[in-house]
């Protein structure tokens, strides 16, 4: 049987291949769901260029407020809602909607690291692995019945656009066999005792203070890439000479032309800054 499905996302590689993962599964995309970020609460993504590379044959609704999702919704009436990088938490009235329901991706093992930003979280806490979980979704955020979930290693510090380059095929694969376990009616496995939710870093967590190790540094200045603020301030940011600067790169060993700050324990070099 072939499904109407919806997908409801902000990111226009996630766009591209849940729309291709959905249709090589035999299904019908027939909408995106987004939203314009106005007052950059959700980081200020720039949706334009999906706007202007939505697959063709995909309806485009742009909920104002989440009561406004249900009615919309109803308007495309899908049979499933594939979700992931779309930050509201959905109310009750719009879960009901698909008859198979909502199917989320989040980039962690749940039930470790849920929330918004799961990966900065894993970083900051010398995770050596994360992963890639498809779960049904209910009322609360990130704790519904997993049906795929694959695990990947972290590995060294790189930008966040080469990261999720990286991780794009683990997600489309981990989603398809989703879908194929959702097609067998599977109803998924329930999440395991424990887990924690982390939100946004906030101006606590601004700060590299030097009297902490080297390596705890050197982790948040690289979780800080993968993060925004729900403070004031945006971190890594460290005093030098007088100067505030924002921390974007470091390293534990020693790179020319980079500039020494001496923590608890070793120093850190900071490989790259910008004044803040």
């Amino acid at each position: 049987m072939t499904w109407r499905c919806v997908i409801a996302s902000r990111i226009l590689p996630v766009v591209l291949g849940f729309d291709a993962v959905i249709r090589e599964a035999g299904h019908q995309p027939v909408g995106l769901l987004t939203f314009i970020d106005s007052d950059g609460r959700y980081g200020g993504f720039d949706i334009a260029p999906l706007l202007h590379e939505v697959p063709r044959g995909l309806d485009i609704v742009m909920p104002s407020k989440r009561s406004s999702l249900a009615p919309l919704l109803h308007g495309l009436e899908p049979d499933l809602v594939v979700c992931m990088g779309f930050p509201w938490k959905i109310p009750p009235e719009a879960l009901a909607v698909p008859r198979l329901g909502w199917l989320n991706g989040h980039p962690s093992l749940l039930p470790r690291h849920r929330g918004p930003v799961p990966v900065a979280w894993a970083i900051r806490n010398g995770d050596e692995e994360f992963g890639i979980t498809f779960h049904r979704m209910d009322a609360e955020l990130d704790t519904g019945p997993i049906l795929a979930q694959r695990r990947l290693t972290l590995g060294e510090p790189r930008e966040p656009d080469v990261f999720y380059g990286e991780t794009g095929p683990a997600v489309v694969a981990t989603l398809a066999e989703a879908l194929a376990a959702l097609a067998a009616g599977d109803e998924g496995r329930p999440q395991a005792e424990g887990g924690e939710y982390e939100s946004f870093f906030s101006d606590e967590d601004a700060w590299l203070d030097p009297r902490r190790p080297a390596d705890e540094l050197h982790r948040l200045v690289w979780a800080w890439r993968y993060t925004i603020s729900r403070g004031e301030l945006s971190g890594a940011l460290v005093d030098l000479g007088g100067e505030t600067v924002r921390v974007l790169a470091s390293s534990l060993t020693e790179v020319e032309g980079a500039r020494r700050l001496d923590c608890a324990d070793a120093p850190l070099w900071l490989v790259q800054t910008e004044p803040a």
